[in-house]
């Protein structure tokens, strides 16, 4: 798998797992937030699962760049190791969690042999990285506590959010990167090049 690597593409991966590690970070703040709104209700729980397609993002958005096997589950394991350096009160059980969205991510492109980059792909990468997550989270954060409806809820809720935030607005932030002309050298960046080319001859 690395020896298919170029030093661009660590380096990339790198950046990109540090950058939305802090994101990942920030967005616990959001949680509190939307927990304090929802709690009243009953619901606090729903809270964070509104948004955790923000903590599978960086999958998406680096495999979408770079486009090789392991690019989902690595650069979602260095968000996640990012977020315990920065000083996650999560502690080292972080990374395992990270490693586990990751691991999910990246089966929605080993499902194409990493051969297909559509967004119909991203979205289903999304899907099962929330998939995925969700039973490591059910035992670990204790959700058989909650009532059933309620868990069933929480995890269409992950899901959702995990083809609309992960998924969409992960390729969004993606192209518009690409846009900017910053990704010349991967692959995202040279079939938009190869798009602006053929449309300007058509």
């Amino acid at each position: 798998m690395m020896k298919q690597w170029k030093l661009k593409d660590i380096v990339l991966m790198s950046i990109l797992g540090v950058v939305f590690g802090l994101i990942y970070l920030a967005f616990f703040g959001v949680g509190n937030v939307l927990y304090g709104v929802l709690t009243p209700f009953g619901l606090g729980p729903l809270s964070y699962e509104l948004i955790f397609g923000v903590w599978f993002i960086v999958s998406i958005i680096a495999a979408y760049i770079i486009r090789k096997p392991g690019v989902a589950f690595t650069s979602e394991t260095i968000a996640a190791l990012t977020e315990v350096l920065v000083g996650s009160t999560a502690g080292p059980t972080l990374i395992l969690s990270g490693m586990v969205q990751g691991l999910g991510a990246e089966l929605g492109f080993a499902v194409t042999r990493w051969k297909d980059y559509r967004l119909r792909v991203l979205i289903l990468s999304g899907m099962l990285a929330a998939t995925v997550s969700f039973p490591y989270a059910y035992f670990m954060s204790g959700y058989d506590a909650y009532a059933n409806w309620l868990v069933i809820a929480m995890f269409i809720t992950r899901v959702i959010s995990g083809a609309l935030i992960a998924g969409l607005l992960g390729k969004y932030i993606a192209d518009q990167l690409a846009a900017t002309g910053a990704l010349s050298g991967y692959p995202l960046g040279k079939e938009r090049q190869k798009r602006h080319e053929q449309s300007s001859a058509s």
